[in-house]
């Protein structure tokens, strides 16, 4: 890591000049170098943030990587403008895996510390207007207007207002023509005000005065209150509250005051008793996550299988870094996890539990909680950034030593990595595509774990083909766990023939009558149903019965998608939405059919056929608020809700004890979705929402709906036999040199002029086939959405075979080549995308 060396020899020899390589959030692969004032000399250091200026104008944060005393070579560094922290807010084992992700990932290490940090550990700058000091106000008479005069008037008064404010002042929509008009006569002036965006979480607290604390003088504070029942009930509350004679030193830390007012006190008895300053109020920071103490009794037993399968794990740690726990759905794996964490955190080490869903982390936490309490700090994007910080800051501080969250928590400040847990490890929400870098948190966390000298636990019941090929190879350990927990089973897999109930006219909606009645016999017995479809929306489209209109988004070669809900056609790739017009704007019918269906539909058509049944959707649409997912979840898992429809949400990990029923639609759209994975994530899906289901006592049943019942892969799924499966699948996959054998890069060209992208990918490819195997080289190809939010797009893929002896030299060659092109006439707006491992 020969870029991220601290060298501080000199450091503190007075008067030596400093320059430190920095870290800026932009998209440009190299690091800039900036001069150090000499009363930072001695308290700079690597990870500590700092203010730079970047180009003309920009302020932004960046990080230092290096300290040294080489000047830069080609430009004159600029002062450091100011040091953020009294210590660092990254390490350097942090920096080492930014290297690695953007190396690897090819994108720069810029990018990377915009997603890997959150933005509330970087500055924001906001415009501030302050009077020219050269200005004389008593100049301003007959010069400016009434507006500008009042602008002058609070600005002597306040020195410095925001835009904002101005707005507000002058209570006028034109209100930036009299601040342009100020500007212009030189008798204001702008400037940016650069401010942290964190702050941390305050609450108003309550105290009793000073003077009241002697028992003299509150007899007769209570004496002279007696004729104010309402001010003496708030001073007694508080006494029983905080008791004060019994415990002095507790005064000073007062109480909350909404858990004061939560007694049932009058809001303006204590206000007038603050007044009469017999009461205070002060501010007090408070954590923002409120868990509960660590639970050092909560204890459970793991069965025999779990117990041995658990020694497997720690046999082959041993011997490898990482290792593989298949074990079917419903097998306990979580209680392994648990136990394992529990053994680390007693060693002093740090955990990371990465799930590869915001859903998933609801039911997981929870039971967490009870085990761990407040040492586990929880980090995912539903959260704000102010707590997204702290627990950044909590982990820097010791006070979080377990992290739970999804892939973007392997960019946390862990400094003593002792296990990473991968739940689900062969979901593929643990790919980030867009923006860069577009890595994999799965094979990322390899180098992670390799950096802090760490284990890693992949668990699934269905293997990544990857992990599964790995495991076999000797690569990884590998440790079964074939028994579901306790007393369950797995589920009955049976399959519904929609094409014979078309044909029969027993089909109900999109419902089978095979679905229907499993749902009913379910619902009669008060268990509950999951209903599986992975397409959120009412209908995937719409469509003229008179002339076949369909309508498409004007920015994406899509269809837009129909969701009843806001009576709007919806793209699902730019956002662009509109109104359902009612009638067909390309022949005037009203003959306008929705086709298909989504979740949304499905909802609609279980509360026609069981009206008595309490129906919830958990898909992208209903889950946009923070605490969504954790409401669906809880109602359905206390039994407020009889159905859940959902997409693939619903299929990971989460237990419910009182479903007994799965049902799942579309099975044969997955199948045939053009992609070489697709028979794989078919598998894997229909295995994990399967897997929903007969998770207690009660045995099990999955109904799957398809029109095609001699497809092989369907005996596979009841089967739920992997091995078998994989053996079958994998010939292909060698066959047809794809991963794991191959690995894959994706080259995606954009821009507006579809003439000029087909150019430039033909161009682009016949030098990559130049300068590599050109049978290793397939495209330049339409994608299957060749236009999105108005770009057209192509693309070129490279196979690559595992062995491949120089692949950073490839990954060089083809940003170099797509440099090449960005320089000729033609082609200096086409945008360049890499992909590395992009399925």
């Amino acid at each position: 890591m020969g870029q991220l060396e601290l060298d501080t020899s000199n450091q503190h020899q007075e008067r030596t000049t400093l320059f430190v390589d920095v870290l800026l959030p932009v998209p440009i692969t190299k690091l800039f170098t900036y001069r150090v004032p000499f009363e930072f000399n001695e308290k700079i250091g690597v990870g500590f943030r700092v203010i730079v200026q970047f180009g003309k104008k920009k302020i932004i944060t960046g990080v230092i990587v290096k300290i040294h005393e080489n000047p830069p070579e080609v430009y004159q560094a600029k002062y450091l403008i100011d040091l953020l922290d009294d210590s660092p807010v990254m390490n350097e084992k942090q920096l080492m895996l930014f290297e690695w992700i953007a190396e690897y990932y090819m994108s720069s290490m810029g990018q990377v510390l915009i997603v890997g940090m959150p933005s509330g550990l970087k500055l924001s700058s906001e415009s501030k207007i302050q009077l020219n000091p050269q200005f004389d106000p008593t100049e301003a008479i007959g010069l400016c207007s009434e507006n500008e005069l009042l602008i002058i008037q609070v600005l002597e008064r306040d020195q410095v207002i925001t835009y904002g404010e101005a707005a507000s002042i002058l209570q006028i929509k034109t209100y930036l023509n009299v601040i342009k008009s100020l500007i212009a006569k030189d008798i204001i002036l702008i400037f940016e005000e650069v401010k942290e965006k964190y702050a941390p979480k305050k609450e108003t607290y309550i105290k009793l005065a000073q003077h009241w604390l002697k028992e003299k003088h509150l007899k007769e504070l209570m004496g002279e209150l007696e004729k104010k029942p309402k001010q003496l009930d708030v001073l007694l509350a508080y006494l029983r509250l905080v008791p004060i004679f019994q415990q002095p030193e507790l005064n000073p830390k007062g109480i909350a005051k909404k858990e004061l007012l939560s007694a049932g006190i009058s809001e303006s008895s204590l206000k007038t008793l603050e007044k009469n300053k017999v009461m205070e109020r002060f501010q007090m920071i408070v954590p923002r996550f409120n868990l509960p103490a660590t639970n050092a009794n909560y204890s459970f037993t793991l069965s025999e299988h779990q117990e041995n399968a658990k020694g497997e794990i720690l046999q082959s740690f041993e011997q490898r870094q990482t290792v593989l726990l298949h074990g079917i759905t419903g097998s306990g794996k979580t209680e392994i996890y648990i136990d394992l964490i529990r053994d680390i955190l007693e060693q002093g080490e740090q955990v990371l539990y990465l799930l590869p869903e915001i859903a998933l982390t609801t039911q997981i936490v929870t039971r967490l909680q009870k085990v761990f309490g407040d040492e586990m700090g929880v980090y995912h994007s539903k959260y704000s950034d102010n707590e997204r910080v702290e627990v950044w800051k909590g982990l820097i501080s010791g006070r979080f030593s377990l992290i739970v969250g999804v892939r973007s928590s392997i960019f946390l400040p862990f400094d003593n990595l002792g296990l990473i847990i991968v739940d689900e490890e062969h979901e593929f929400s643990y790919k980030q595509f867009d923006p860069a870098p577009r890595y994999h948190a799965r094979d990322a966390v390899q180098i992670l774990a390799k950096i802090h000298a760490a284990k890693v636990l992949m668990g699934t019941a269905t293997p990544a083909f990857e992990s599964y090929y790995l495991a076999r190879e000797g690569k990884f350990g590998y440790v079964q766990l074939n028994q579901r927990y306790g007393a369950a089973s797995l589920p009955k897999i049976s399959y519904a023939d929609i094409a014979m109930e078309r044909k029969y006219k027993t089909i109900k909606g999109d419902f089978t009558s095979a679905l229907v009645a499993k749902i009913e016999q379910s619902l009669s017995r008060n268990e509950q149903v999951i209903v599986f479809q992975n397409r959120r929306g009412y209908s995937p489209y719409i469509s003229c019965e008179e002339c076949s209109w369909i309508p498409k988004c004007n920015n994406c070669a899509v269809s837009l998608t129909f969701h009843m809900y806001y009576n709007q056609l919806r793209c699902h790739y730019c956002g662009h939405h509109e109104r359902l017009s009612v009638t067909c704007p390309a022949c005037g019918s009203t003959k306008l059919n929705t086709m298909g269906f989504g979740t949304e539909k499905l909802e609609e058509d279980l509360k026609l056929l069981f009206p008595e049944a309490r129906i919830q959707r958990m898909d992208l649409d209903t889950t946009r608020k923070k605490y969504s997912y954790q409401k669906i979840i809880n109602d359905f898992e206390q039994g407020d809700v009889d159905i859940l429809v959902g997409t693939q949400m619903v299929s990971k990990g989460l237990d419910f004890d009182g479903v007994t029923l799965v049902g799942i639609f579309d099975i044969d759209r997955m199948l045939h979705f053009p992609d070489f994975r697709s028979f794989e994530r078919t598998y894997q899906l229909a295995v994990q929402v399967s897997g929903r289901s007969g998770r207690k006592e009660k045995a099990g049943e999955v109904v799957v709906q398809t029109a095609n019942l001699k497809q092989p892969i369907l005996h596979y799924i009841s089967r739920q036999d992997f091995s078998e499966f994989y053996n079958h699948e994998i010939e292909e996959r060698h066959k047809y040199k794809y991963p794991p054998f191959y690995r894959l890069i994706r080259v995606t060209l954009k821009h507006r002029d579809k003439a000029v992208i087909q150019q430039a990918s033909n161009t682009m490819a016949h030098r990559i086939k130049l300068k590599f195997n050109k049978n290793l080289v397939l495209g330049p190809h339409e994608p299957m959405i060749a236009k999105i939010r108005n770009l057209y797009l192509m693309e070129i893929i490279l196979k690559i075979p595992r062995n491949y002896a120089d692949l950073g030299g490839l990954k060089n060659m083809l940003i170099d080549t797509a440099n090449l092109l960005k320089q000729e006439k033609d082609y200096k707006q086409v945008w360049v995308v890499f992909d590395v491992d992009p399925y």
